[in-house]
């Protein structure tokens, strides 16, 4: 069959011959495929278009197909086909004498070639009748039925099905053939837990691995088995099952591996085949960034919506030790559950950090440092003592959540005064030093009050009012958190807003000042003191910015000062080194002298000018 499929090469490479048979033309091998048809309307049954202008082959849809998707080069194509001459002589079909459908990797046999840029524009179930030239150039005859020169043919191809295949690495080294798609667009991460099944075979189908009914379970990003697992798994969806060649590099090397758990051993530079499904994943989420407070889901919630900041919840848990001691319960053999708010400090921080990301509904184990949890104090619980510097875990349950409203939810009062609420919460965790979080506050607040067109004109001077104390606000907390970038993108909107705010312009100074930026500053300043000469904040930072201006000058000056005395001293160096060596190429050369004229005398008064001559190396030809 592959003899006579070879015959229907590229009608690229048809056209080539025709006008060449020498030759072909290489620029046909390079057209990128498809191109013709991403920007053309879908076929309607009936309908026949040029797919490709070049190979001028063209297409006509038979029967549609389902979904959206359609192979790719590399996947591996099943489909049935039949091969005629335009007036219908039949001179080959997959379904002669009850056959199998034909399965090849598209693009990389030379099974249909010329039919690739058609077959990647099909559905799966779909029928097409496509069209393209004969090759003459190999031969006037497809199985034993003569080819008229320079004629066309016709392929009828049904595309029963296909699979994706994904060179992992980029280097052979994993192929991963998906055997059944997953609807889902979950994909694991480092720190996810998987539940997995698979089953590994040598090149001899001897199976040297394989999980239990049930499968197992690991952390991703601590491996299992053998490193292609963690490379394979973290490109799969949930529920997806696929096929894995895994060549010796990512399997288990020159090495092998021992016989163990009553399966053989794996000889060294072996090849495995890997059957994989990937039944579940346990989503773990870094909510700190460091590893302190580390939440893993055992069970996803309701919707997409999340407790968030400031909102009052209910919650269900029990929290313990790292040596499994509980030391408390909320929730649980008929106690009531917890009640609190969240970003308000009424439960320990790390706890306050998860429940803000939980949906309702939602089973999360959740590991608290030090840091985030009791600190370094003994805490002593309804349960049990908490040591100094203890680690604690809560399975914590989401039971439900008060979502507050959303901007767009709400009219324009509710609107303003929600942000003035938010600014006020602000102002008061300012006021205790709590920096970070009253900049979320403001945040919220402006979020609440952006421009949208909305307000009415009496209302829009307090908007922007109330907008402006926030960034106000939200640049000194950037300050305090020496975040000088933040304080100066801040008091940059309060001045596209009021070019003459004094206070924007006197944070955005400091600002300026931190970053060394002292012309910048200065020019906020000089601003500042034309609206408002007498300010007395702004003269005493113009009094530090002529104080830093000095210091820096200074600082450059002797930079400038030592960079110009090294150099003098390295030209010292260099001029004693050049005298100490001119002093010791003239000492050589007296001894030199000395060494001919003793020689000289030894010879018995032997002309000197004649042994130097001899003695010497003979002299460039220019």
């Amino acid at each position: 069959m592959s003899s006579i499929f070879g015959r229907v090469i590229s009608s690229a490479s048809a056209l080539a011959c025709r006008n060449n048979p020498n030759e072909l033309d290489a620029e046909f091998f390079e057209e990128e495929p498809g191109e013709e048809i991403e920007s053309a309307p879908p076929l309607k049954i009936g309908q026949e278009r040029v797919i490709n202008k070049k190979t001028q082959l063209r297409k006509k849809l038979l029967k549609l197909g389902l979904g959206w998707d359609s192979p790719e080069f590399g996947d591996e194509v099943t489909l049935h086909y039949m091969g005629t001459l335009l007036d219908g002589t039949k001179f080959d079909s997959s379904r002669d004498g009850g056959g199998e459908p034909l399965s090849f990797k598209l693009g990389h046999d030379k099974y249909l070639e010329g039919l690739n840029d058609g077959i990647i524009t099909m559905k799966k179930g779909e029928v097409s009748l496509f069209t393209l030239p004969f090759d003459s150039c190999n031969g006037s005859n497809i199985n034993g039925k003569e080819i008229p020169p320079n004629s066309d043919i016709q392929y009828e191809v049904e595309l029963v099905s296909w699979i994706t295949v994904v060179d992992i690495c980029k280097d052979g080294g994993i192929i991963k053939r998906i055997l059944e798609k997953s609807e889902r667009n979950e994909q694991p991460g480092d720190l996810d837990d998987v539940l997995v099944k698979y089953h590994v075979m040598l090149d001899d189908g001897s199976v040297v691995a394989e999980t239990p009914e049930e499968g197992v379970e690991f952390q991703i990003n601590d491996g299992h088995f053998c490193p292609a697992f963690p490379k394979a798994i973290k490109t799969m969806k949930r529920g997806e099952r696929v096929n894995l060649l895994v060549q010796a590099q990512y399997a288990f090397g020159e090495k092998g591996r021992d016989a163990n758990h009553g399966f053989p051993a794996i000889p060294s530079n072996s090849t495995l085949t890997v059957d994989l499904e990937l039944i579940s994943i346990k989503h773990v989420i870094d909510l700190t960034g460091d590893s302190k407070v580390i939440k893993k889901i055992l069970k996803e919630g309701e919707g997409s919506h999340t407790a968030d900041e400031g909102t009052p919840v209910t919650v269900r848990y029990t929290a313990k030790l790292e040596d499994n001691t509980v030391f408390e319960k909320k929730g649980l053999d008929g106690d009531l559950p917890l009640e609190f708010v969240t970003d308000e400090e009424q439960v320990i921080a790390g706890l306050d950090l998860a429940a803000a990301t939980m949906k309702k509904g939602e089973l999360s184990i959740v590991t608290v440092k030090p840091d985030y949890g009791f600190g370094s104090t003994e805490v002593k619980k309804d349960l049990a003592i908490v040591p100094p510097c203890s680690t604690v875990i809560y399975e914590v349950e989401m039971v439900d959540f008060t979502k507050a409203k959303a901007p767009r939810e709400m009219n324009n009062r509710e609107k303003i005064e929600t942000a003035e609420k938010k600014k006020e919460e602000g102002n008061t965790l300012f006021k205790s030093g709590k920096y970070q979080k009253a900049s979320r506050r403001y945040d919220k607040a402006v979020d609440y009050i952006t421009v949208d067109g909305t307000f009415w004109d009496d209302e829009q001077q307090h908007v922007d009012s109330l907008r402006v104390l926030c960034w106000l606000n939200h640049a000194a907390c950037s300050l305090k958190l020496n975040n000088y970038p933040e304080a100066i993108e801040l008091c940059s909107k309060v001045l596209d807003v009021e070019y003459h705010n004094v206070k924007a312009l006197y944070r955005r100074a400091q600002a300026y000042m931190k970053t060394a930026d002292f012309d910048l500053s200065e020019l906020d300043i000089n601003k500042a003191l034309e609206v408002d000469p007498d300010n007395r904040e702004v003269k005493i930072l113009h009094k530090t910015l002529k104080q830093l201006r000095s210091e820096s000058n200074k600082r450059d000056a002797k930079l400038y000062t030592n960079m110009l005395t090294r150099m003098r001293e390295d030209s010292t160096v260099v001029s004693k080194r050049q005298k100490v060596e001119k002093a010791e190429v003239e000492e050589r050369s007296e001894v030199a002298q000395k060494e001919i004229e003793q020689a000289a005398g030894s010879l018995g008064g032997a002309d000197v000018e004649q042994t130097m001559n001899v003695s010497a190396p003979p002299q460039c030809i220019s």
